[in-house]
């Protein structure tokens, strides 16, 4: 394995680019190169590939959902350079792929290999995002972001401006956007079937990592398989333990997301996108259980408030975090007393839709089962030892009219409409409903697939479908959310400025602390 320093530092440029979000542009149309389709030169002078020519890709982080990304990126390109502190969490591609050059440091990397490489996938901690995507786009490389795009609200703008900036190619991995249910959704509440949409509820299931704990995780010895420095990367150094890697580092606020990045991300997908968000006005935590200075908790309500967007009136929506039929403050979705909320997943094949993944004719999610990472205790303060609760969601059937699983719930002047999970099903409630509803014709266009939506655009075609000028807005209310989990009362959010102006301590929260050395600039 390849090891050396770190690579002189770079240089930074400030800018400034206006955000626009381009929600029918970007899906409908495409995103044209600055120099044009006009001939192959002008799209490789951008960086562009022809579509006859494989891309040279690398990938950082091997292993769990940056193994996934990089098998599916591997079915039709060239894998060039392989990137990971884990040897053993990355341990089965770095013997599928054992002839390509490995490297522990990705800003190595990109030094030794940058000339050979077109694009990257990324797929590490949540913390490491914008700063290990910011370091390929600045190298001119088209980046691909697993889900969360960010931790915080200030890094997903900063990629967005920086993907506007250095015109690079850009996905965020939120697989349900390509999906044919998750277009569907946005074309019937387009079409006015439910009427103004004034109220939405999103719901996650509990995670598989710690949360509410009391106290820090005690010190271990570093494992020799694993990079301690390089993993923390631009953190703050902290003792190691194996409460952090390879996978609950999600539960801790200074590494993770929780569940908002975890399957918020997915399940607000349709929402953010059919009704076509921006900045909210305010998030405020409404309820909260297992409280913890150091994890997310156990569980919580979260409101934000959008104003109004052209025609679509204000909304308020709800973000309700490892939620469970027996909470006691559990939504019950309005007059659904008897009906099952969320869809079968791939359910469109009676109104004449294709089913599967994606729009195309007997496609099927190949994705092999995770392995169920090990639980963690959810409170180490008990005085006879930690608490060994496990994690996960809750056993049993789905519980009729309670939000509870996956999904989202939108609350129209003329009916309701859900999604469930990553948006890979949707229907009109009540059920009696949905069984005579003729869709409305298509509107927005249809993807190959996730990777490939980003491989195309790699190659000079239309903007990916998770594009970072999509994507950022949601990243941004998303980290704001996770923060009003950590932070209670109403948080006032001045998305010009990009300060929460009534809330010092929340405010700090905003931006990352950086190590010295790894701060980001454009």
């Amino acid at each position: 394995m390849m090891r050396v320093g770190a690579p002189a530092p770079g240089k930074s440029m400030d800018s400034h680019v206006s955000r626009r979000h381009f929600f029918f542009g970007a899906l409908l149309g495409g995103a044209v190169p600055a120099a044009g389709f006009g001939s192959v030169a002008s799209l490789r002078s951008l960086g562009y590939k022809p579509y006859y020519d494989r891309l040279n890709v690398a990938a950082i982080g091997c292993g769990g959902q940056g193994g996934y990304i990089l098998g599916e990126a591997a079915k039709t390109e060239n894998i060039v350079a392989l990137c990971d502190v884990d040897e053993v969490r990355a341990a089965p591609n770095l013997k599928r792929f054992e002839k390509v050059p490995l490297y522990k440091d990705f800003r190595v990397m990109l030094d030794k290999q940058g000339k050979n490489i077109d694009a990257c996938t990324i797929g590490i901690p949540d913390f490491m995002h914008a700063t290990v995507a910011l370091a390929c786009m600045q190298h001119g490389k088209h980046v691909y972001v697993e889900k969360p795009l960010t931790r915080t609200p200030w890094e997903a703008r900063l990629l967005a401006e920086a993907a506007a900036k250095y015109k690079v190619a850009t996905q965020m991995g939120n697989q349900g956007y390509s999906h044919e249910c998750h277009r569907v959704a946005a074309e019937i509440l387009w079409s006015g079937e439910i009427g103004d949409v004034t109220e939405v509820h999103i719901s996650t299931t509990p995670g598989t990592h710690p949360t509410g704990l009391k106290e820090l995780p005690p010190e271990e010895s570093v494992p020799a398989t694993l990079d301690w420095d390089h993993w923390l990367g631009a953190a703050k150094m902290r003792p190691y333990s194996s409460w952090y890697v390879p996978y609950n580092w999600r539960g801790f606020y200074d590494f993770g997301t929780g569940q908002v990045g975890n399957w918020a991300t997915h399940s607000s997908g349709p929402v953010h996108h059919a009704l076509q968000l921006g900045a909210p006005t305010s998030v405020e935590r409404v309820s909260v259980s297992g409280e913890s200075r150091i994890t997310y908790p156990d569980r919580a309500t979260i409101r934000l408030d959008f104003p109004a967007r052209g025609k679509m009136p204000p909304v308020k929506v709800f973000y309700h975090d490892s939620a469970r039929a027996t909470d006691p403050d559990v939504y019950h979705v309005p007059g659904m007393e008897n009906e099952t909320i969320f869809p079968p997943a791939d359910n469109l094949a009676s109104k004449g839709r294709p089913t599967g993944r994606f729009l195309l004719p007997g496609a099927r999610d190949e994705r092999p089962a995770a392995p169920r990472p090990a639980p963690r205790p959810a409170s180490n303060a008990g005085a006879g030892g930690p608490d060994v609760r496990v994690f996960g969601p809750p056993r049993g059937g789905p519980a009729p009219g309670l939000l509870v699983g996956n999904g989202a719930v939108f609350i129209g002047t003329k009916g309701v409409m859900a999604t469930r999970e990553r948006g890979e099903g949707v229907w009109l409630l009540p059920s009696a409903r949905w069984a005579d509803y003729k869709l409305p014709p298509p509107l927005l266009t249809r993807s190959p697939g996730h990777m490939l939506d980003w491989i195309r655009a790699c190659k000079g075609g239309d903007a990916s479908c998770s594009d970072f000028a999509l994507t950022s807005p949601l990243a941004e209310w998303l980290a704001l959310a996770a923060i009003s989990l950590r932070v209670g009362g109403r948080l006032d959010w001045d998305s010009k400025q990009m300060r929460i102006t009534n809330n010092a301590e929340a405010n700090q929260y905003i931006r990352p602390a950086f190590r010295p050395g790894w701060e980001l600039k454009l």
